[in-house]
């Protein structure tokens, strides 16, 4: 039996169009406001951007592994540039913060496109 992931990378194998299968590393907030909320909005957003054939990734499912693991603040943003080292393109959440400033700072540095809403992408 096939799980939900399974059937979506089934339904998309060979029918995407190369240039939708980018890396897309996503850069929002994550202490300022609500944490949940936050959380929430990255999540939202991996899963448009990966029903329209990108790979994203979203720093933020670290909060899951954080509660059962707990890491230091520098441990994180390392995880999070060391991934973000990896993609195609960084999309840019609204929203202040630190973080997300510097992993935008880091994809300009690397030569990495930065976006600043989903609708630059679909």
């Amino acid at each position: 039996m096939k799980n939900s992931t399974q059937e979506y990378f089934s339904s998309v194998a060979g029918k995407v169009p190369p240039k939708k299968r980018k890396r897309v590393y996503i850069a929002s907030p994550y202490t300022k406001g609500d944490v949940a909320i936050n959380v929430r909005k990255q999540i939202t957003a991996f899963t448009i951007l990966l029903n329209e054939g990108y790979i994203p990734f979203a720093p933020l499912m670290s909060h899951f592994i954080h509660l059962v693991n707990p890491q230091s603040y520098d441990t994180w943003m390392q995880w999070d540039l060391d991934w973000l080292d990896t993609c195609d393109i960084v999309l840019r959440l609204e929203g202040e913060s630190e973080g997300a400033d510097k992993e935008v700072a880091r994809a300009k540095e690397k030569g990495i496109k930065v976006v600043y809403s989903l609708k630059e992408l679909l």
